[in-house]
């Protein structure tokens, strides 16, 4: 789930201005002393044996000494650059393990429609003035809108679309990126017609006579986006003009020094962009890559693509070493995978309980095949049976040296709660999002009833059975500020957790999935500096007020990448 809620501004930040265009102040500063002297601090370490202190002394990207001012004076030598914090926060560098970087800062979607609107025919002057932007006879991409309110259309969907262009493919991505809404010349170019099957994970809009209403559901849609995003020269100069430019400067600026892109396309040549971006040492953040498995695949040809593209070296900032697969779809689709049926027929194919992009059986199997290369499994699951299905598959398959983990988890049944910690998988959910929030539970009571809606994602639930919780923000479907997420995370009573435990889940339980625990997520001798400094001490605030909060410096392995 990751689409643009500000494409517009990224696309004038990357194409009208180029990299310049970014904030000033969120560029990488020049590389300065390699020993560094932090006194004066409020330094909360996430180090159980000394969670504060008052100075840190940085020595070649590694720290030397953690402790009182006076020591660390003592201990740095006279060319060590002193950094007075005068009272500030420090903190370790923040993880985001669920983001989506390259999509939420490209250009290759030319306009954005509002997820406000009701009306799709209201849609008719933006698509239009696009068409009119972006001259061609290839794709024209959007996203933006709701999906609620293409299925209020009064005609097939596709006819609104057909009125602006039949000659030209035109896929508009829907806000949670789990549809996509099209014309019939971009049905035509896929080769969808009436007696199309639904694809593995997916589902065909269809009229009354099962002709193709130009709706592509979850992994239908998914087809819609390989076929519009083949890899190019011209795509893979966006992508990484959008990486470099916007998205990791972005990351810097909120403290983040590691994440995991969670959908890393290989047949678009994803992977391709990001290791230019190492290649040409502009890397700002150690970067994990999620190899998305794709459900159409043949297996057997797709775990070797897969182990052919694993990539670990410990030296390195980009690591390749994540699978990326969905077990279901989304609540608001109706194909979130649940133990009961919906009770809603939201999307006209009748009443179910949700589709897997994969089975349980065929997740075992790649756990299998694939864990022994060193891929950790990144599964996205929504609905509780999602949920069961993976922990069945990793209970299945995988051995001690797994550390794969389940991200959403908007339900979890009862039962389901203390395997989490039995089976070593890590719980990540994504607070930062408003929807998310108990005071938006109800809205999903007629979907699936009030008790199913009422806990979702159950953060304190998880925590009380002993899970490791990482916290993420599933950029650019919630907003990237992970300070946001924490105060969320501490204010949504009754699922909610300690600051203690909203921190824990930001760095050291997220570099713990990261396989990374060892060199960074606490400020510990021996550890790489990544550090961040705040302009306010979070744990002395309003719980309320937390995402005001302001990163002053960005830190990675002791080199500035970020100052206000």
């Amino acid at each position: 789930m990751k689409i643009f809620t500000y494409i517009v501004q990224a696309c004038l930040a990357i194409v009208l201005f180029g990299a310049s265009a970014c904030k000033k102040d969120a560029q990488p500063q020049v590389q300065d002393a390699s020993e560094k002297l932090f006194i004066n601090g409020k330094i909360y370490t996430v180090n159980d044996a000394a969670l504060w202190a008052e100075a840190v002394l940085v020595k070649d990207g590694i720290i030397a000494y953690v402790g009182t001012t006076a020591q660390a004076k003592a201990q740095a030598s006279a060319q060590a650059q002193v950094i007075d914090l005068q009272g500030q926060m420090m903190m370790p560098g923040l993880h985001d393990v669920h983001m989506h970087p390259l999509e939420a800062s490209t250009n290759n979607f030319k306009f954005s429609l509002s997820n406000t609107e009701t009306n799709p025919e209201n849609y008719a002057a933006t698509i239009k003035q696009a068409v009119k932007d972006n001259p061609g006879a290839d794709w024209l991409l959007g996203a933006g809108h709701s999906l609620t309110t293409i299925l209020a259309a009064t005609r097939a969907p596709r006819l609104i679309l057909d009125e602006i262009s039949n000659t030209r493919p035109i896929g508009i991505m829907e806000q949670t990126s789990h549809s996509f809404w099209c014309n019939s010349k971009a049905l035509e170019v896929l080769g969808i017609t009436q007696l199309t099957p639904d694809p593995q994970g997916g589902i065909i809009g269809r009229e009354d006579n099962g002709v193709p209403n130009g709706l592509l559901i979850d992994n239908a849609g998914e087809l819609l986006a390989e076929a519009a995003l083949k890899a190019t020269n011209a795509k893979e100069e966006t992508d990484y003009q959008g990486l470099v430019g916007f998205a990791l400067p972005e990351m810097a600026k909120y403290g983040i020094t590691s994440a995991c892109e969670a959908r890393t396309f290989w047949k678009r040549n994803y992977h391709k962009v990001w290791q230019r971006i190492e290649a040409e040492g502009k890397l700002t953040a150690r970067i994990t890559l999620a190899l998305w498995a794709y459900p159409t695949e043949d297996d057997g040809s797709q775990i070797q693509t897969l182990k052919s593209l694993y990539s670990n070296d410990d030296a390195k900032l980009l690591h390749i070493n994540q699978i990326k697969l969905y077990m279901d779809g989304i609540l608001h689709n109706t194909t979130a995978a649940l133990h009961t049926n919906y009770q809603q027929d939201v999307l006209g194919n009748g009443i179910g309980n949700g589709l897997n992009y994969f089975t349980q059986a065929r997740l075992a199997s790649y756990i299998a095949q694939l864990e022994s290369t060193g891929f950790d499994f990144f599964i996205h699951s929504i609905g509780n049976r999602g949920t069961t299905e993976a922990l069945n598959a990793i209970e299945k398959s995988g051995t001690a040296q797994g550390r794969h983990r389940l991200t959403h988890l908007e339900m979890v049944q009862t039962s389901d709660l203390a395997r989490f910690n039995a089976l070593n998988v890590t719980a990540d959910c994504q607070v930062a999002g408003s929807f998310t929030h108990p005071d938006h539970w109800s809205e999903n009571a007629a979907l699936v009833g009030t008790a199913l809606a009422n806990d979702l994602v159950p953060l304190k639930n998880l925590v009380n059975a002993k899970a490791r919780l990482t916290l993420s923000s599933d950029w650019d479907v919630s907003t990237l500020n992970p300070f946001v997420g924490m105060q969320n995370a501490v204010t949504r009573s009754p699922q909610e957790i300690s600051l203690e435990e909203a921190v824990k889940a930001y760095t050291i339980n997220a570099a713990y999935t990261m396989r990374q625990e060892n060199k960074v997520g606490t400020i510990e001798v021996g550890k790489e500096a990544d550090l961040i400094v705040l302009d306010r001490d979070i744990f002395s605030i309003s719980p309320n007020t937390i995402g005001q909060t302001q990163v002053v410096q960005t830190y990675l392995r002791g080199k500035l990448v970020y100052q206000k």
